[in-house]
């Protein structure tokens, strides 16, 4: 008998931050980064839990050097060959505590994934990552990695209920990626009618995570540094961008010239792009759950990095957060009917907000409108 949950779940474009008195004097005083000991590993992390997506347009050796320099993460795309590992290994070692490698689930994921660790022992993360994260191969999948390392950090997912945080926790996983359908280029929601609004998500998941002292990353959903600044204050611990950071010198992709204007692809890794690239096609047995877009091209990420963490220190000041750990604490949620005023929205200036508002837009005429409705603290 199918069941209804009337309860209303949210998404960041439904909520507003409240502000809060606060004895900051600047955005200079607000501390972005965070010192993290992981349950399964044991590892110590300390670093600005910013990560940029495990897509082949986004997590490349070029993002990781340059968010690196900002204390920020990468997961890389899991197509890099060992000898590319060995080299960025060799010629950036800084940058190596802000990295993880990526695995799916086959037995061809792990012998690559094995071959790496083996070989680039500076990798201490990494993320094994599937659509559905709420298969038993997975919860299978992520033990056998804890097994064989006992000492690497593991970020493991998709999902986006409680329970299963839980599960992959007890597994092994010591980060779980929650996010299912939100991202710009993800078409799940549309092929398969599954989902779960991401800001209702992260707190639910957050809250299971703690409880058992893990840690989440929200994956996907953020159009801007004020939902950035939102999955923070829903109790996330790390926050990923993909369509955030496409379309700059560092993503993946050749710069194209269309109508007079340079443009960059972006698509989802499991959309009919993503596999023609890499495994010949879309399998028969299944369908593609993303979509390709052609994304303004953008110039150096480093301009939209000082973008986002700007905007993330301004949200602390006005909650009353001095450090980034004490977002959530200090955060109360207020459901809204409108977020902006759009009546000038031709005239957006921001490179993080209208690269990803084109993102959204441009591909079979889908925007995703701002406005909807929350309280982390529901009052």
């Amino acid at each position: 008998m199918p069941n209804i949950v009337y309860d209303v779940k949210l998404d960041f474009k439904d909520v507003l931050l409240r502000p809060k008195r606060s004895t900051l004097r600047s955005r200079a005083d607000v501390d972005l980064y965070r010192e993290i000991t992981f349950r399964n590993s044991g590892a110590t992390y300390r670093g600005v839990p910013v990560i940029a997506s495990n897509m082949d347009t986004v997590g490349t050796f070029e993002m990781a050097k340059t968010l690196a320099q900002h204390g920020c993460f990468t997961c890389m795309h899991k197509f890099y060959s060992v000898e590319e590992w060995m080299n960025f290994a060799k010629e950036n070692p800084e940058a190596m505590q802000y990295v993880a490698a990526s695995s799916g689930t086959s037995d061809g994921d792990f012998e690559r994934l094995k071959s790496i660790l083996d070989n680039v022992p500076q990798v201490s993360f990494v993320c094994l990552d599937v659509a559905n994260g709420y298969s038993e191969h997975f919860v299978t999948y992520v033990r056998k990695v804890r097994a064989e390392f006992p000492k690497i950090t593991i970020m493991a997912g998709n999902v986006v209920t409680g329970e299963m945080v839980e599960e992959l926790i007890m597994s092994g996983a010591d980060i779980i990626k929650v996010g299912i359908g939100p991202g710009s280029v993800c078409t799940t929601r549309k092929k398969t009618g599954v989902g779960y609004p991401q800001l209702s998500a992260v707190i639910e998941c957050a809250d299971a995570a703690h409880g058992l002292g893990g840690h989440i990353i929200s994956d996907g959903g953020c159009t801007c540094p004020g939902d950035v600044a939102k999955a923070f204050g829903a109790g996330a611990d790390f926050v990923m961008m993909g369509g955030m950071l496409a379309g700059h010198d560092q993503s993946g992709g050749e710069i194209m010239e269309k109508n007079g204007r340079k443009v960059k692809l972006f698509y989802g890794m499991s959309s009919a792009t993503a596999m023609q690239k890499h495994v010949g096609g879309v399998a028969e047995y299944r369908a593609s759950e993303g979509k390709t877009v052609e994304v303004p091209y953008r110039g150096d990420v480093n301009a939209t990095m000082l973008d986002v963490l700007g905007g993330l220190r301004s949200a602390c000041t006005y909650v009353g957060a001095g450090k980034l750990k004490e977002m959530s604490k200090r955060t109360t949620f207020i459901r809204v009917t409108q977020q902006l005023n759009e009546v000038f929205s031709g005239g957006e200036t921001s490179t993080a907000v209208h690269s990803v508002q084109t993102v959204q837009s441009v591909h079979n005429g889908y925007h995703q409108q701002q406005g909807g409705g929350v309280k982390r603290k529901l009052e």
